[in-house]
């Protein structure tokens, strides 16, 4: 994907939750999302890169974090140069864009192999929050609720992520549930596809699910002060995820699972219902 051309992250986001709630967005802001969402699609697809060896993946993180750096050093001509109009126009913190490279460093080192509760959290902070607090620029929030909402509605995203991708993570090698959760259910560490077959990974899940559901609580409050800003995207991957906790919820996490999934259909509806509303 050729990230330095919006067009293409919105062809690549195209049908997820994601692209409903860009597109409510004016085409200036809508943009400077998919801008961001590409720049966020190129470190995590080579983070996910099993072909390559680790220390390749993280020469090739590397070298974007040297891209942000000059770019943010006044420099708009390397591979990063497409954030430019957006990191000025926006105010994008040259922090945000090293945290979500971080973040995918954790994965590509193989750090997420049950990871503490506070390791976790701040992967959940890099991989998740810090692309909030770089869309909060975009929807016009103010700088201190917004990086509440942010806090609370990327990790709660990033929860809800993981419970729901837990086979394909377990094929990359990854486990990131919470070592004391596993520990606390006797579920062995070191193989991932083995630990989501265990018997007890239905309760471990839930504890991780009541964790999401409470950072989902503190977004909701958020939303409900009214916070300066067009807060209609969040709103919408905030229901969107919050229904797929919901379905997951109820039909569980014991082996076998499928893959929970909301329908373009309910999507629809869902961007409706929160595009019409501030």
């Amino acid at each position: 994907m050729t990230v330095a051309d919006p067009r293409m992250a919105q062809s690549a986001a195209s049908g997820s939750s994601f692209y409903w709630g860009m597109r409510v967005l004016p085409r200036d802001k809508r943009d400077a999302m998919y801008a961001i969402y590409g720049f966020c699609r190129v470190v995590d697809d080579i983070a996910d890169n099993v072909e390559l060896p680790d220390a390749d993946r993280q020469i090739e993180l590397q070298s974007w974090r040297s891209a942000i750096a000059s770019l943010f050093g006044g420099d708009p001509g390397g591979k990063a140069g497409f954030l430019e109009p957006y990191v000025r126009r926006f105010g994008l913190r040259q922090a945000d864009f090293l945290s979500l490279i971080e973040g995918m460093e954790m994965d590509a080192s193989g750090a997420m192999m049950a990871p503490d509760l506070q390791t976790l959290d701040h992967y959940c902070d890099c991989v998740a929050s810090a692309v909030g607090r770089l869309s909060i620029g975009v929807f016009g929030m103010d700088r201190d609720p917004g990086f509440r909402l942010a806090h609370h509605l990327g990790r709660a995203l990033q929860l809800t992520n993981i419970l729901r991708d837990l086979d394909e993570d377990a094929a990359l090698g990854r486990l990131y549930l919470p070592r004391e959760f596993l520990e606390g259910a006797s579920i062995p560490l070191d193989l991932p596809a083995q630990a989501i077959a265990h018997p007890a990974i239905d309760p471990v899940c839930r504890g991780l699910a009541e964790l999401a559901d409470r950072h989902y609580h503190d977004a909701d409050a958020i939303f409900r002060s009214r916070p300066r800003g067009d807060l209609r995207p969040a709103r919408l991957m905030g229901a969107v995820y919050s229904a797929m906790l919901v379905r997951m919820k109820k039909r569980g996490w014991s082996a076998p699972r499928e893959r929970a999934r909301i329908a373009k259909p309910v999507l629809m509806w869902l961007a409706l219902r929160h595009g019409a509303s501030a």
